[in-house]
């Protein structure tokens, strides 16, 4: 260890009190196997390192009369601390990790602007007993501060847990409110669904059902116009009947009349009748000509339209007249 030419090693000791140092030299420390530090140097170290905190094999260490105004956070390391000396420093605060030095036996923290309830836990530490008290009261006010601190971090984890439990609550109830407006949104289209697909089937029943009664009444038409057409036809056929024979009538008194007129038959008995009953009836027919051919005319017409209501009635079907 090249510290200085000043620095002091005498067995399990280490003298660097009159090395002006202003850090506690950490590496060369490691590796000696020196159990007792002495590191008082009027003044000077104001800071000790982190890697302080691993020289677990410190049994006694004296930084007393120097500048330090807080040490590291985990001096609670040195398990096999007994002896410390920390006189006439900046000191305020303890770190909570010194309650850890569970083999202090002996501390000195006079003259330190300590913190009120720190200072009367440490006492005057005049003398050696005081000293020794000094360390005892210490270490149960620091474990105290640790308890407080442990509950003071349980307490902040269970806050944080209610929080996360708050948290989770929150997304859980948020979560089923989407699933549940899912849910919804689902139902409400399966019942859109569900009525459009009523409408069509009423749709289409509907549709069925004209096409029935439009069927139905396309057979009823069929049934009445068969029925016309059955009750009709007798009627047609007897006036066809009638007309028939009427014209056969008339064709045989033509004929007859003609073959009396014209023939050498005229002067038969038989014909004398015939041919008195024709010079009666164009006599007759001269004088009655326009009443004659006035009836001839109504009955023409009146002919002619019952053959056109035959043929077409409008509110029936149209056959062809027999």
């Amino acid at each position: 260890m090249n510290a200085g030419k000043n620095d002091k090693i005498s067995g399990n000791e280490v003298d660097l009190s009159l090395c002006n140092l202003t850090e506690v030299p950490v590496r060369e420390l490691v590796s000696s196997l020196t159990s007792t530090l002495y590191l008082f140097s009027v003044g000077w170290v104001s800071f000790v390192q982190p890697e302080f905190c691993s020289l677990t094999h410190l049994v006694k260490v004296d930084l007393s009369k120097n500048q330090l105004s807080c040490l590291p956070d985990d001096l609670g390391h040195l398990t096999s601390l007994q002896h410390l000396d920390l006189y006439n420093n900046r000191l305020t605060t303890l770190p909570i990790s010194f309650s850890q030095l569970r083999s202090l036996k002996w501390l000195d923290l006079k003259d330190n602007p300590l913190e009120p309830s720190l200072a009367k836990a440490a006492g005057d530490c005049l003398d050696e007993k005081q000293c020794k008290q000094c360390a005892s009261r210490v270490l149960q006010h620091m474990r105290g501060l640790q308890e407080d601190a442990d509950r003071a971090r349980e307490k902040q984890l269970l806050r944080e847990k209610e929080l996360e439990r708050k948290r989770e609550a929150k997304q859980r109830e948020r979560e089923a409110r989407e699933k549940e407006a899912r849910k919804r949104e689902k139902a409400e289209e399966k019942e859109r669904r569900r009525m459009e697909y009523n409408a069509q089937v009423a749709a289409a029943a509907s549709r069925e059902q004209q096409k029935k009664k439009s069927e139905e009444k396309k057979k009823k038409n069929v049934k009445a116009a068969v029925v016309l057409e059955s009750s009709q036809k007798p009627r047609r056929s007897f006036i066809g009947l009638m007309f028939k024979l009427l014209l056969l009538l008339l064709l045989g008194l033509a004929g007859a009349a003609t073959v009396c007129r014209l023939t050498d038959l005229r002067k038969e008995a038989v014909c004398a009748p015939v041919n008195v009953a024709v010079d009666d009836s164009l006599l007759w027919a001269r004088e009655q000509e326009g009443v004659v051919r006035q009836l001839v005319q109504n009955l023409s017409h009146d002919l002619r339209e019952g053959l056109n209501h035959l043929e077409c009635n409008p509110k029936s079907f149209c056959f062809p007249v027999v």
